[in-house]
């Protein structure tokens, strides 16, 4: 599931990104994102890897990868987002719902930390 009027288009100084076209309303379900999960030794893989900018860690033990298809692997970081994800790892799905307001022509970014205030600096800010 995924709205229609979500893009994909040149973010400033993060190459590609998610933006819509269409103001989103906070707590709005935008995308549920299947994923293709990768094992731990797949994962070493991974970090050699283009693929290491787009992965999300996976399983309960956090030790597996995780490839959200659909725009999933698309949304740029932001400290303070406007989207939050969820995962779901029996579904094996990642659902993408706005934190806050988005207007129309603005990126959505998730924080990477996997929480919407953590400020902890992501490995392309170390």
């Amino acid at each position: 599931m995924q709205f229609p009027f979500l893009y994909i288009a040149d973010s400033p100084d993060k190459g590609k990104g998610v933006f819509t076209s269409q103001p989103i309303a906070e707590n709005t379900l935008i995308e549920i994102a299947p994923v293709i999960v990768l094992s731990e030794s797949d994962l070493l893989l991974i970090e050699k890897t283009h693929l290491y900018n787009y992965y999300f860690i996976w399983g309960h033990s956090q030790k597996e990868a995780a490839i959200a298809l659909g725009y999933g692997s698309m949304y740029n970081h932001a400290y303070q987002p406007n989207v939050a994800y969820k995962m779901d790892y029996n579904q094996q799905t990642i659902s993408f719902i706005s934190w806050k307001a988005i207007a129309a022509g603005e990126e959505l970014v998730i924080n990477y930390n996997g929480d919407e205030d953590d400020q902890t600096p992501v490995w392309f800010h170390q």
